[in-house]
């Protein structure tokens, strides 16, 4: 076990006594570095040789002073001799090391200064033997010590994610599969990580396997079950006979190594690939990132993007801060200086309770538990401040156990309990270097409880009861209901049986309900990150409705949309928001609005807010077969061709089409979806609705096509499409208005700051990508292209990824219009409305896409819909809206009064 940093500063005061004054490179080079290596406790026989012989980079035969394969080089010099060249000497040295031995320090001296090189970090330390006590925690890694930085991403975390997948095949391919090599994976993960932590005497896993075993590998699989057994056994109860290098291994207990697993067979090239692991630095890894690019280890498809499902540590305090680490960490600022109280501050913590009931990998639980460690090391140093070093093991109180998590996967549940441990070590390591005193809880005794098993269908009061949960959190699966498996949608089924709607909803909103269930008449706190999809568009009123009627859910905190990714290289990312809930009310609550999803939020204070995490009261916008607003102008869909294609053209194609079809001519029409009219795209659909047999058999060209629509029909799995296969010849739904129309898209980019709008004429035939306003006005064309419109729509639109998903049901339907406008204010929204349609004439070479491009959009066109915006406002009422939650607040209140008589109640207040 590693040394206390008391004891070590001790050590190297008495180093330097002894060795002041000495200057002779040959005469006491060998002593001085024994010396040194034994202020740390550190025999350097067992790890490092003097004079090893290396090829340098001209060829020429070389002799490293010191050399400890894969950790360290040294390079020593006589009294006042240059360092600079110490340095230049030891780095030719690097071209005859064998890469899995390359060094990650580089040490020079002259007896009198020191110059430390750290070759991963790039950093450079120099020092005089007289600082030596002053600078012994730059050589941690000697001691046992690991510093960690806890980053996002960090090379060594993909390197040994990349290795061992790399071992993991080579083992799949001899036979080894299975159970067996999952446990096999985390066993090996536990030992590398125990190598370079103090877990383990420094590096003799390492040596064991170096030492041990054969070249060839041949005798690996064997030793390392030896190893695994020996782990698992009292240094009391082990044989007498056991081998010198087996009995130096500590009884790591925790069950870990208890189940006997069938022995691989390794060869040299696996031999070498675990060698090269070990030759990383493990204790610079962090358990949280680790863990979950593991995972991806047993998937080589999922490997090419290694390092592109974590979750990083940002996005995790994103949840935890406002759930519960914000205000622990502001009532211990609060009673600092209180002995009496921060005990007790202390003793609650290590009673707090945590439950991922998708932990995946442990990610949340790893986070969370380091946070609440480092949170306690706080405190106690805040209680001992000034007192003698004490046991540690006596004033800590925060354990794994108090961690709980269900993961449906056997693998990463078997990461995230040992994660936790190697995060416990970390922790206890920060914890000794503050005290002095060296610390790390050997034999495990505790753990967190991480069942495997599918959520939805275990009692989550069997993996922890409820009155002594506090929080529950976590990433659960997304799943859009189109996406979701024969056992997901049972899950569903069974979650939500009796409830209205469900069938629209994504897996993730399970957890919501089984969470909600699990904590009424209960003080504890629930936080889930979630696909945005569960707070806009129709799923919001189906979840939240019941939520908060049969539960009493309160929304606490809330982030709106942001991106959840990370940096890494492929990473796909995810839009999502954050909702913390409880029925408890709690007076002040966090929003946090995002102006850029990929950037940093704002946050506000707010009394309450709704299912579509905006300030207000609960309202619950349901899929409406009418308009709400008796005054405003009908909307439908456009026509469904469904005809394979065979109906459309573009511009190439109709006029190549017409060489050899000519009469093809006068059926013919222009054809729109959202994309054609954004973004002037030209194209033309067969319109043959009113055609006569004799016209149809007239031109085969045309016939051909109908035949071909005919059988894709017939060959369809929906009733109602083979159904359409009797009248080949008309779209598949037809919804053509007989009047001119005011025409939307279906979807629009969450860019831009208007929904672009274009009147086309009957003869146009849109699409079911579009919607369509037939006979409107000028005054419904500038309500429609208003900033009011936009804001109703970017918070109670669904979203496809990010962009806007406009829907009749749940956006158009139930949108607030004005409430009886003055013919004076109509008057000044349809002048204005013109002057916007006279605005875009002046470019008509721009496509719509253009002119509404944030960055594209001409200022005279911006003038205008800023003169709209006005007009449009006046007609909800005299008072300008001065910010978007102001306008979103209005418009749920008029939704409400709208409501309220269709409901047959009196008007809530």
């Amino acid at each position: 076990m590693a040394l206390s940093w008391n004891e070590i500063k001790d050590r190297a005061l008495r180093f330097t006594k002894e060795w002041e004054g000495e200057s002779r490179e040959r005469a006491e080079k060998d002593t001085f570095w024994n010396d040194f290596f034994n202020v740390f406790g550190i025999s350097r026989r067992r790890l490092a040789t003097f004079e090893e012989p290396v090829k340098k980079l001209n060829n020429a035969q070389g002799f490293i002073d010191l050399f400890w394969k894969g950790t360290l080089l040294v390079e020593h010099k006589s009294k006042g001799r240059s360092l600079d060249a110490a340095f230049e000497q030891a780095s030719d040295y690097f071209h005859g090391i064998k890469e899995h031995e390359l060094p990650k320090y580089v040490l020079v001296s002259d007896f009198e200064n020191f110059r430390l090189y750290d070759l991963d970090e790039k950093t450079e330390h120099s020092f005089h033997l007289s600082d030596f006590h002053k600078n012994i925690k730059l050589f941690g890694f000697i001691a046992g010590y690991q510093k960690r930085s806890f980053k996002d991403e960090d090379e060594v975390n993909i390197a040994a994610a990349e290795l061992m997948g790399k071992l993991h095949d080579q083992l799949e391919e001899s036979g080894y599969q299975g159970h067996d090599l999952e446990v096999y994976l985390v066993r090996l993960l536990f030992c590398l990580f125990a190598d370079d932590t103090g877990i383990f005497e420094k590096d003799i896993f390492k040596e064991f396997i170096e030492v041990k075993t054969s070249e060839d590998g041949s005798n690996l699989g064997a030793l390392l079950a030896q190893l695994f057994q020996t782990l698992n056994r009292p240094k009391e109860a082990r044989s007498t006979m056991l081998d010198e290098h087996l009995n130096a291994f500590p009884y790591v207990n925790g069950k870990l190594f208890e189940e006997p697993l069938m022995i691989p067979s390794f060869n040299s090239r696996m031999r070498e690939i675990l060698l090269l692991c070990s030759a990383l630095n493990w204790g610079k890894i962090s358990p949280a990132i680790f863990g979950s690019m593991f995972q991806s280890v047993m998937d080589p498809k999922e490997r090419r993007n290694l390092g592109a499902h974590y979750t990083s540590e940002k996005n995790i305090l994103k949840l935890i801060k406002p759930l519960f680490l914000d205000e622990l960490w502001e009532e211990f600022h609060k009673i600092k200086g209180n002995k009496r109280q921060l005990l007790e501050f202390q003793m609650r913590l290590g009673k707090l309770k945590f439950l991922d009931p998708a932990c995946g990998c442990g990610n949340f639980l790893i986070i969370t538990y380091r946070e609440i460690r480092l949170l306690e090391l706080e405190v106690m140093k805040e209680i001992y401040k000034g007192q003698q070093a004490i046991g540690i093991q006596e004033i800590l109180c925060v354990d794994v156990d108090q961690f709980y998590g269900i993961e449906y996967d056997e693998f990463p549940a078997k990461i995230a309990e040992v994660a936790l441990w190697l995060m416990d070590h970390q922790m206890n390591l920060r914890v000794s270097e503050e005290f002095g005193l060296y610390y790390a809880r050997l034999p495990l005794k505790k753990s967190a409880k991480i069942v495997h098993g599918n959520a939805l269908r275990i009692n989550w009061e069997d993996v922890v009861p409820k009155e002594e949960l506090s929080f529950i959190l976590g990433n659960p699966p997304f799943y859009g209901k189109q996406y979701q498996s024969k056992v997901q949608k049972e899950d569903m089924a069974k979650v939500f049986k009796g409830v209205d709607g469900a069938g629209v909803l994504d897996y993730v909103s399970a957890w919501y309900l089984k969470a909600s269930a699990l904590i009424v008449s209960s003080k504890i706190r629930v936080a889930f990150v979630s696909t945005n999809s569960i707070s806009q568009g129709e799923q919001t009123g189906v979840l939240w409705g019941y939520l908060v009627k049969n539960f009493g859910v309160k929304i606490n905190f809330a982030h709106q949309t942001f991106n959840w990714k990370n940096e890494a290289k492929g990473n796909a990312a995810v839009h999502v928001v954050i909702i913390g809930f409880s029925v408890l009310e709690q007076n002040q609550k966090k929003l946090f609005i995002y102006d850029n999803i990929n950037g940093d939020p704002i946050e506000v204070r707010v009394k309450r807010i709704n299912p579509y995490l905006v300030e207000g009261r609960d309202v619950f916008i349901l899929k409406r077969n009418n308009l709400i607003s008796p005054q405003a102008p009908k909307m439908i869909k456009g026509s469904m061709p469904n005809d394979g294609g065979y109906f459309l053209f573009n511009e190439e194609e109709k006029n190549d089409f017409l060489k050899t079809e000519p009469n093809a001519n006068e059926w013919i029409r222009k054809f729109i979806g959202g994309r054609e009219f954004i973004n002037g795209i030209s194209r033309y659909c067969l319109w043959l609705k009113g055609i006569n047999p004799n016209q149809l058999r007239a031109m085969p060209e045309v016939l051909k096509r109908v035949e071909l629509v005919k059988d894709l029909r017939l060959k369809s799995d929906r009733e109602a499409t083979r159904k359409s296969a009797k009248t080949p010849t008309l779209f598949g739904e037809d919804r053509q208005p007989d009047f001119d129309y005011l025409a939307l898209p279906e979807v629009s980019s969450e860019r831009r700051e208007y929904i672009p709008t274009e009147y086309y004429t009957r003869e146009v035939i849109a699409s079911n990508k579009v919607y369509m306003v037939p006979n409107c006005g000028l005054y419904g064309f500038g309500v429609l292209t208003s900033k009011m419109f936009m804001v109703w729509i970017i918070y109670v639109s669904g979203r496809l990824k990010s962009d806007f998903s406009i829907s009749t049901g749940i956006v158009y339907h139930n949108f607030p219009w004005p409430k009886n406008p003055s013919d004076k204010n109509k008057a000044l929204v349809e002048e204005k409305a013109q002057k916007v349609i006279d605005t875009r004439a002046k470019y008509p070479d721009s496509s719509l896409a253009d002119l509404y491009d944030p960055l594209l959009m001409p200022a005279d066109l911006v003038r205008a819909h800023q003169e709209l915006d006005r007009a449009v406002d006046q007609c909800y009422r005299p008072q300008p809206f001065t910010t978007e939650m102001a306008r979103i607040e209005y418009l749920f209140e008029l939704y409400e009064e709208y409501l309220t008589p269709l409901l047959g109640k009196g008007r809530k207040k």
